[in-house]
Order: structure tokens, then sequence, then C-alpha cells
């Protein structure tokens, strides 16, 4: 089963990297994955908490998320250690992308990006389902870069929309 599943990631890593390469996707690429970057995060709650009501409410559930999901990032990413695609495929497949760090699981950049959406999702709902989208763009930039496999992103996802759940639940009491 195990077997299987690594298999069908490679697969699915394959393929995004043949589409991000067909379709010339590289440049939108790192577009999306550096408006994922950490600082922008801080820039918009920053932003809120000056100019907009709810922005304390924010401010207080990204920085409860963010403390939540980084010391798991950081426990999974380490404990894990799984090589990045980018790092163990033959030069001149993947893109001349050299991420910020040696592994793979969990992707970072789609943890925060899940984190910064489900803030998003409690605070300002109207806005929840173009910033899921973007946060989901911003894990498929991961793939076309080279950098992550599917299941990174998954993982990703699953730790920026849970860490986000649970500080908004501790939040409320």
């Amino acid at each position: 089963m195990l077997l299987h599943l690594a298999e069908l990631d490679r697969r699915g890593f394959c393929l995004l990297l043949f589409w991000g390469k067909k379709y010339r996707l590289t440049p939108i690429a790192l577009k999306l994955s550096t408006s994922g970057n950490g600082p922008t995060y801080l820039y918009l709650a920053v932003l809120l908490l000056l100019l907009h009501r709810d922005g304390q409410s924010f401010f207080n559930l990204l920085l409860a998320s963010f403390m939540l999901e980084l010391p798991c990032y950081l426990l999974l990413k380490n404990t894990i250690r799984r090589t990045r695609p980018c790092h163990c495929l033959p030069a001149g497949l993947v893109h001349d992308f050299e991420p910020s760090d040696r592994y793979s699981l969990p992707s970072g950049h789609t943890a925060g990006a899940f984190v910064f959406a489900c803030a998003v999702l409690q605070v300002y709902p109207q806005f929840g389902v173009p910033v899921l989208c973007w946060a989901a763009l911003v894990g498929g930039s991961r793939i076309v870069l080279g950098v992550h496999y599917p299941l990174d992103i998954v993982a990703g996802m699953m730790l920026g929309c849970s860490s986000g759940y649970w500080a908004g639940q501790l939040l409320q009491g």
C-alpha cells in the first residue's frame, strides 16, 4: 500500500512538472511561491491590524495559528527528512530553483498559506474561498518548481488547516 502511494506521488510529481514545462508555468509558479513567503503574512496582518476593525482578531488568530504550526512543521520536517525531488533527480529535469532547506515533507509554503487562508476564513469569511484557492495554487507552484511532491503539499495543507482550526478553537475559549 505504501509503495503504491509513493509511486502515485512520484507519478503525480512528474505529471505536474511536465505540465509546468509544457505550458511554461515557471514564471507564474515563482510569483505564486513568492506570494507565500513568510513576510507576506506579517505585512498583511499588520496592515489589517492598523486599518480594519477586525484586524486585532485576525492578527491574534494568525499569530496563534503560526505558534501551533511552526513547531509541528519543524518537528515533522526534521524527523521525516524526506529528500526534495530537486535534490534527487537528474540535473535539468527540475528548475534551477534552490529551496531554503533540504527536506520536503511537509511543505512549509503550503502550510503557511493554509494557516493564512484558515485565519481569513474565520475572520473574513467573505474572502475565504478566493484565499483558499490561492493557498492551493501556492502549493501547486511548489510542485511545478520541483521542490515538493504532491503528498508534501497535502501534508502542508493538513498541517496549516489543522493549526488554523485549533488556534481558532483555543481563542474562542
